[in-house]
Parts: C-alpha cells; sequence; structure tokens
C-alpha cells in the first residue's frame, strides 16, 4: 500500500508529532495527499528545546495545524524510578496525553512515525502503541529509514539529514533514578557540544561523570578542544570521561 492510499482510506488523524525525520514525513505525506490532520507535540522535561523548535518550524513550513501539549513524565513514579521498561510507561502517558487531546478536537484515529526499519525488540515503547491502537502508516506501507530520509530529501524537507535523536531519559543508566537536575545536565552539556559543530554523539552519565560518545570521525576535533570540553562540562559533572568505542 503506498502512503498516499492510506490517507484515501483514512483522511482524518492525529498525528504523534516530534519534530524528527520520521514524524516530519508522515505530516508532510498526509497534508500532501489532503487529509485532515493536526500534529501534536508533547513537551516534557526529556525533550530538548531544539526539539520543539524544530517541529514548530516544520509545521509553519507545510502549513500544518499544530499543538502543544505538556506531560509531567517525572510525576509518575514508575517512569522516574527508570525500570527497564521505563519507555513502554512514559509512551503510555505520551499517547494518553495525545489521544485524550485529540478526541477533543475530533479525532479518533491516533498514528505515529514508527518505520520499517524499527524492529518491536528496537523500541520498548511498541507494546505501549498496540495497545493504545496507535497505528504506523509508515511502517504499514513499507518505508524504511533510508527510504523515509530519501523521499524528505525530495519533498524539500530539512529533516531529511536529521540525526536519529533518543529522549534525554537514555542518557541515564536504567535502574538510576531520573531527576529535573540530571535531565538539565545532560541538555546543557549537549547543547554546548553542538555549538562547537558535533553532530550525533550523547553524553551519558556514568556515576558522577559525563561519558561522551562520538563518531569516529569527531574525535580528533574532541581531542583538540578537550580543555574547553571539560572546563564546560565541569559546571554540571565531576569528571568528564571520553568513550574510545566511537558510535556506529
Amino acid at each position: 500500500m503506498k502512503l498516499s492510499d492510506f490517507f484515501i482510506k483514512n483522511p482524518k488523524a492525529a498525528i504523534a508529532f516530534s519534530g524528527g525525520v520520521d514524524s516530519a514525513y508522515l505530516l508532510y505525506a498526509a497534508k500532501a495527499a489532503g487529509a485532515d490532520v493536526c500534529a501534536y507535540y508533547v513537551k516534557s522535561v526529556f525533550q530538548p528545546q531544539f526539539e520543539l523548535e524544530d517541529a514548530k518550524r516544520l509545521a509553519g513550513q507545510l502549513g500544518a495545524d499544530m499543538r502543544i501539549l505538556e506531560a509531567d513524565v517525572l510525576a509518575s513514579q514508575t517512569v522516574a524510578d527508570n525500570p527497564d521498561d521505563r519507555c513502554y510507561h512514559c509512551k503510555k502517558l505520551i499517547f494518553h496525553t495525545i489521544a485524550g487531546a485529540a478526541l477533543e478536537d475530533g479525532y479518533t484515529l491516533l498514528l505515529d512515525g514508527t518505520n520499517a526499519s524499527d524492529e518491536e525488540g528496537d523500541r520498548p515503547g511498541m507494546r505501549a502503541l498496540k495497545e493504545l491502537s496507535v497505528r504506523s502508516p509508515l511502517r504499514e506501507c513499507g518505508l524504511t529509514k533510508k527510504e523515509i530520509r530519501s523521499l524528505s530529501k525530495e519533498a524539500g524537507l530539512f529533516t531529511w539529514d536529521k540525526p536519529a535523536y533518543a529522549c534525554l531519559a537514555t542518557r541515564i543508566p536504567t535502574g538510576e533514578r531520573i531527576t529535573e537536575e540530571k535531565l538539565a545536565a545532560t541538555e546543557a552539556a549537549e547543547d554546548y557540544l553542538f555549538s562547537l559543530g558535533f553532530t550525533d554523539f550523547r553524553v551519558r552519565r556514568f556515576g558522577e561523570a559525563a561519558r561522551l560518545q562520538f563518531p569516529a570521525e569527531q574525535l580528533g576535533k574532541v581531542l583538540e578542544k578537550r580543555e574547553e570540553i571539560a572546563a564546560e562540562l565541569g559546571q554540571y559533572y565531576k569528571a568528564v570521561l571520553l568513550d574510545m568505542e566511537a558510535r556506529g
């Protein structure tokens, strides 16, 4: 089934919108097909500010309706405790938030940007999507991540080459309690590294230290700037460590 055919059969829907590659292309395809859709972005302490800015920019370029919702994810003790299935509980909370707002707006069908490259084992939150009857048109139509990037480039979407970005909670080891302070430190550290021109990296919490992970081609630049990086991140962490095993 083609994506355009999906929206012919389902001409009215709410889209869970993160501003990432997949949900951006899904929103574009829905608008191109003439569907009645609204994008719903859930703002929480797990999302950095730049994600919201990207989402607003993309929705504006497409002329799409967008609602910004807020969710207090850390109010859930289960989410804050950070168990192995944290993503399931968080995803369920977020999609309940979207579903409630969408229903108020007259949308009974909820879509997300899961694609055909996303295996269930790779996404702990997939179970929550099934339980809430969230449909994933990109996956249903067999579109892989590589294809979505290519189609996004053809469509002129600035998100086409945006690196994959997991939420800030993934930087904190499973089993370690998540706090706003830890998330704020992560966001500040990553914002600083972005400002230096680094991309597709992670600042992971390792006890009281920051463990930095970069693609292989950026390690040389990291070493050149090690002193200023250590000084800046030292405001938030007791030590700054460089992982010599490059991100794949």
